[in-house]
């Protein structure tokens, strides 16, 4: 009993017994937690999936991507938004080809659609490359990493520029009734999955000291006009906003009209940038940050 009480403390030693080491010891000793009232609440899924423990699940969401993420170094981030439903070159020419060899005029019409829009893949691709290989010779606290949804696409474009440049990639995938799954090309250390969009988009502003929107549909809208709205409002610092494809986005929004009609001020227009080359969309971040 002396020894014990005379034996060293350690100041980084832990005073409180660890829950993760409480758990592997049930498992250990073979002893199935039950669903019951006698399971631990942090082990019991029935009771943290519970309407009333919502708001636990939203500090869940929030902290463990956070932690992964800081953990593993990744304080700066290029956001890359754009359509799920763009294909890469190969796979628009594979689809165009079936089409073709069915006969059926709507399918082709799809497949040329999906022909003409691949092109921003590519481009999505390219300019992935270029921001990871600005960040392959930096210190660590100066690298940037693409971040993106996750899913396919655009989403897929961006994270396989930064994995053909040896960069790892960020996915901020979500949980959809028709499941999206993440795309091979993100550093699978680095893929979340999320329930909430709220604590999705959250973590896409985190840590994003630039955003580039592709051409896309309602998510990509629905991302887009969150970050001008906060930077807007002041409620997020200004970050380069590019919208990529100026003839897509001038086409699909008439921001003008909002300041003809007194919906926003004049000066809101320089929230953001077009840009149409992936080269252009790079200058243009590397201009705001004097990189």
């Amino acid at each position: 009993m002396n020894e014990i009480k005379n034996m060293p403390q350690h100041l980084t030693e832990r005073r409180l017994a660890d829950a993760w080491a409480e758990l592997q010891n049930y498992a250990d000793q073979g002893n199935p937690l039950e669903a019951d009232a006698y399971r631990l609440a942090f082990a019991d899924p029935e009771f943290l999936l519970r309407r009333e423990t919502r708001g636990i699940r939203f500090q869940l969401e929030m902290l463990k991507p956070d932690l992964d993420q800081t953990e593993q170094g990744i304080e700066n981030t290029v956001v890359v938004f754009g359509s799920a439903r763009f294909p890469a070159p190969e796979d628009a020419k594979n689809s165009l080809y079936e089409a073709q060899a069915s006969g059926d005029a709507t399918a082709l019409a799809v497949a040329h659609r999906l022909v003409r829009n691949a092109h921003y893949y590519d481009q999505a691709r390219l300019f992935a490359r270029l921001v990871a290989g600005y960040s392959m010779h930096r210190r660590p606290d100066e690298r940037l990493f693409i971040a993106t949804g996750g899913g396919p696409g655009i989403m897929e474009a961006a994270n396989r520029g930064a994995h053909e440049m040896g960069a790892p990639s960020i996915g901020l995938n979500i949980a959809l009734p028709h499941e999206q799954k993440h795309n091979p090309y993100v550093t699978p250390n680095l893929s979340f999955k999320f329930h909430y969009f709220a604590l999705r988009k959250m973590h896409f502003m985190m840590r994003a000291k630039a955003l580039v929107a592709f051409p896309g549909g309602f998510g990509t809208l629905d991302e887009l006009f969150e970050v001008i709205t906060l930077v807007q409002t002041r409620k997020a610092k200004p970050v380069p906003i590019v919208l990529y494809g100026t003839e897509y986005w001038k086409r699909l929004v008439n921001i003008d009209t909002l300041v003809e009609e007194g919906a926003i001020a004049a000066e809101d227009l320089q929230l953001f940038q077009y840009a149409d080359q992936p080269e252009a969309a790079w200058a243009l971040i590397k201009d705001f940050y004097g990189l």
